[in-house]
């Protein structure tokens, strides 16, 4: 069909929950995405973060062809084959361990069973961390706060408050509305449900305040280490591990939200690392299956044993096909050093923004940033359709803030070409 039919027939049977752009994606390569009129784009957006491999890489693509003809779905009442591979690769990841994750991660690109339990098996005095397997960022953040408020009940203190931030995004269920502390957002779908309290970010003080009240009612604490949504804003390292002494305090948990910052994407394996902070539970999506919907509550092995059979599940998640495509994305991430990578792509890059026309701040870690414009910039929204007219992808999340999430693969040409793409827009 051509694009104005695809255009027609979206219109008028989809939903109108997106302002979509106009423009219709029919391939992509690496950083390259085309159109349905075969015009190439430089993809700095990467599906919001998730394509973190880029487009067609072959890892994954080889991945999730042989699990197709082998079979995709059988439910969770079952053992399948790569979910248990993944959950121990997570669980090295999760403790930093980027030398143990490369052992293992060999093993299972290798096929040995016996190297892959070998390296799987904890060391004396190593965290366990335990996963559960969603479909997507939400989901996996509502198992986190279900865990959390478990853990409290079960084996904690029995609390059942929330403690977020403001500026944050957890998603758009209505539990996970309820925990984004964005009033354009909430206000439309209120009543929302309670159990929630609202925490400034950075301020210590307020945070302190809220615990001084609160005290044992609260049971976790979530944040993402880089609030994404609202404009790249990271976390100072000094608030998060405050967040965490007074959380662990009171004998609650520390929830960090990795969904836009973790696998790789801010040269650590998650973003609260940066803050030498060590959480009690992470929730993971976007990048974890390389384009594939997945998600995942990862926890330490003593918070997640409060979970017993029938206290939370999901029909899809960790599928045959996503576990096969999560599997192949994450070793390909471990192997190739995109943690690296990321990192000093990243550095080159907030550098090279900082010198485009307009541009007043650079924020955010890796591969994860966004910048500020000034008044003379117009709006930021229109900055994005002129650089896709350009032949860029890109995304605004304000009136005056671009947000770039490419694709981890992303090189310094690439930063170079899409600065040149973004200094001849803003210099109209």
């Amino acid at each position: 069909m051509t694009f104005d039919q695809e255009r027609a027939l979206d219109s008028e049977f989809v939903m109108h929950t997106y302002g979509r752009s106009q423009v219709e994606f029919v391939e992509g390569s690496g950083m390259t995405l085309k159109d349905a009129e075969g015009r190439e784009y430089l993809d700095f957006l990467a599906g919001i973060g998730v394509c973190c491999l880029g487009h067609g890489h072959p890892a994954v693509v080889g991945a999730v062809e042989r699990q197709a003809t082998e079979l995709m779905h059988v439910s969770n009442y079952f053992y399948i084959e790569h979910r248990g591979e993944v959950a121990a690769l997570l669980s090295k990841l999760a403790n930093d361990d980027l030398a143990g994750a490369g052992v293992l991660a060999r093993a299972i690109a290798e096929g040995d069973a016996e190297a892959v339990r070998a390296a799987a098996a904890p060391r004396e005095g190593e965290q366990v961390w335990k996963t559960f397997f969603s479909n997507s960022g939400a989901e996996a953040n509502e198992c986190s706060m279900k865990l959390a408020r478990l853990y409290a009940k079960r084996c904690g203190n029995g609390g059942n408050t929330i403690v977020c931030l403001r500026g944050g995004f957890h998603g758009r269920t209505l539990e996970t509305l309820a925990a984004t502390m964005q009033n354009r957002l909430q206000d439309t779908f209120r009543p929302l449900p309670g159990g929630f309290v609202a925490c400034t970010p950075n301020d210590i003080d307020e945070l302190r305040e809220v615990f001084a009240q609160l005290g044992g009612e609260i049971c976790a604490v979530m944040l993402e280490p880089i609030q994404g949504e609202s404009g790249v804003h990271p976390l100072d390292a000094a608030f998060v591990q405050e967040a965490a002494r007074l959380v662990h305090e009171v004998g609650g948990v520390l929830i960090s939200d990795e969904v836009q910052a973790g696998v790789f994407r801010t040269g650590k394996p998650f973003a609260i690392q940066h803050a030498d902070v060590v959480p009690d539970i992470m929730s993971l999506a976007k990048g974890i299956a390389g384009g594939v919907p997945a998600g995942a509550c990862v926890a330490r092995a003593e918070v997640a044993d409060a979970f017993k059979p029938g206290d939370h599940g999901s029909t899809f998640g960790g599928s045959c096909l996503a576990v096969a495509a999560a599997e192949s994305t994450l070793c390909e991430l471990v192997i190739g050093g995109y943690a690296g990578k990321a990192a000093e792509v990243g550095t080159y890059m907030a550098e090279q923004l900082a010198k485009v026309p307009h541009v007043v701040e650079v924020r955010g870690a890796g591969l994860m940033l966004g910048c500020d414009l000034d008044e003379g910039a117009g709006d930021a929204h229109d900055v994005v359709t002129a650089a896709l007219e350009a032949g860029a992808v890109i995304n605004a999340t304000g009136a005056h803030t671009l947000r770039f999430l490419p694709p981890l693969i992303c090189t310094k040409e690439n930063v170079d070409e899409l600065v040149q793409i973004l200094t001849s827009v803003l210099s109209c």
